[in-house]
């Protein structure tokens, strides 16, 4: 396992439309990479940059006044401090998930000037509005979405040419890594985007992706085993360098026998 991947659920009491409690130095995900850090100072800590464990409304971002879209430049001020406080508690990368325009370049800035030049930023650059991310939302809380749609920020599933946009930005911005989530369902984006960048490229197999192959093996359907690695395959044929996956425990013990 060449990293983890921290992601916080938190008490819905905590949680408001400013997303304050994401700002809060002693919250569960800091206090929860300190104490990684501690106990494996080696391991990898990729750390979650968006405020939709912290918003009482789910989204990714403060909304604006009339509570009709997200408030970009607004959500951006408050992830660049966040940034730099997930930095301070041992973050190894910064995982901006969020989809705002221009926070890769604001969160280089934030982190360059208070001293974190080593950090590192894992852009989530090609994250589509997917249906697959539904047992993961369930779980942290951030399911709500209302009063408005995620759609409006995340990607749409058919269009391409944004996607590969959105990526080269991040590039330009400042990301030290790409990635694109859902993996299995954007394999085609994913390999043309390693055609077009020589930045390391990680890939998303996300909590649906997992759960489908959970639920068709545990219906006897098909063996997981060779569904899970015909799957894992697949994303690194495609052009990952590495993959984000409930399966990675389980397959690290079997490769080391």
């Amino acid at each position: 396992i060449g990293g983890i991947a921290v992601f916080p659920k938190i008490d819905p009491s905590l949680k408001n439309d400013r997303a304050t409690e994401a700002l809060n130095p002693q919250t569960l995900v800091l206090r929860a990479i300190r104490a990684i850090k501690q106990a494996a100072p080696g391991l990898p800590i990729f750390s979650d940059i968006a405020l939709d464990p912290y918003t009482s409304h789910g989204h990714d971002g403060v909304l604006t006044a009339d509570g009709t879209d997200v408030a970009n430049d607004g959500t951006v001020a408050i992830l660049r401090e966040m940034a730099v406080l997930h930095a301070e508690a041992g973050a190894d990368f910064v995982a901006p998930s969020d989809m705002m325009d221009g926070r890769i370049e604001a969160i280089r800035e934030a982190l360059d000037d208070a001293g974190f030049q080593q950090t590192g930023i894992m852009a989530y650059s090609a994250k589509f509005a997917s249906a697959y991310y539904g047992p993961f939302r369930d779980a942290v809380g951030s399911s709500k979405g209302a009063p408005l749609d995620k759609r409006t920020y995340q990607l749409s599933w058919g269009n391409r040419r944004e996607a590969l946009r959105e990526a080269l930005l991040d590039e330009d911005e400042g990301a030290d890594i790409l990635m694109v989530k859902p993996a299995l369902p954007y394999l085609d984006i994913l390999r043309e985007l390693r055609a077009r960048t020589d930045l390391p490229l990680a890939a998303y197999q996300v909590s649906g992706e997992y759960a489908q192959i959970m639920a068709a093996a545990q219906n006897g359907w098909l063996d997981l085993k060779n569904a899970r690695d015909e799957a894992l395959t697949a994303i690194f044929r495609s052009g990952a360098d590495f993959i984000f996956t409930y399966f990675a425990e389980t397959v690290a013990k079997e490769m080391k026998g």
